[in-house]
């Protein structure tokens, strides 16, 4: 019996998963307004009363598409902060997993684009952008500190400047080139920012601190569980989450 009990659990996992990869695809091709249960339900391979077993409405699949893109952008953000050896090489690492996950992570350009939508705005519970801006204003303020960005500068606006211009960049590199160009482009964007904002000390490590922005899929972080959702202990993760 407790066997049996394992094996259903785990075909839920499984049907789970498979629901939450098929409502991504389907979110992301289509938008909220666009996407339809029926569509979901026939990407997984499943009948909608199966799907709708694990999730009663569009409005609730979203949000746990929503709640799994912020699970996979920590994940990135954790690995960023990881390897990163100062403030501004942990904004290039950020930048380099947000675009990575943008190219790669289909949950992560669904989950983001139902939280910037309007139809969406209730079910995202939380501005992405808010978070990030907080995140970019938290690096800029270390890198004041230590003495790589001009002290000039007020950390706060920094991060309200550079969170909608990388917003503009990924956006426009989606419209024009399916974001093919995407690195080429953040690459751009930041040789500008640095050469705005960084010490007289820190204007020869602009074309290194650049280059840390170029796909790196062999230290993509593991795949999450799609089966487990952030709790409110992942609500600080916005620290490390995603510029």
């Amino acid at each position: 019996m407790a066997e049996d009990g394992r094996s259903r659990q785990q075909r839920a996992v499984a049907t789970r998963a498979a629901i939450l990869e098929a409502a991504a695809h389907e979110f992301d091709e289509h938008g909220y307004v666009g996407a339809s249960m029926d569509a979901v339900a026939e990407r997984a391979g499943l009948t909608k009363g199966a799907l709708y077993f694990h999730f009663g409405s569009k409005r609730d699949l979203a949000g746990a598409v929503i709640a799994q893109q912020h699970e996979v952008s920590r994940r990135y953000g954790e690995a960023a902060s990881t390897r990163a050896t100062s403030p501004l090489e942990a904004m290039m690492w950020m930048s380099q997993g947000l675009a990575t996950q943008m190219v790669s992570e289909v949950v992560v350009s669904a989950g983001i684009r139902l939280s910037t939508e309007a139809a969406t705005a209730e079910v995202a519970r939380q501005n992405p952008y808010t978070d990030w801006m907080a995140v970019v204003a938290e690096l800029m303020r270390q890198g004041i500190a230590a003495g790589e960005v001009d002290d000039a500068w007020d950390p706060e606006v920094l991060g309200r400047v550079i969170i909608p211009a990388y917003t503009g960049v990924q956006t426009v590199s989606d419209v024009l080139a399916d974001r093919a160009d995407l690195f080429e482009r953040l690459r751009d964007l930041w040789t500008v920012l640095l050469a705005a904002i960084v010490t007289e000390r820190m204007r020869p490590e602009i074309p290194r601190l650049v280059a840390l922005i170029a796909p790196d899929e062999d230290d993509a972080p593991d795949e999450p569980d799609a089966s487990h959702e952030p709790d409110a202990s992942h609500e600080h993760a916005a620290r490390t989450e995603a510029p």
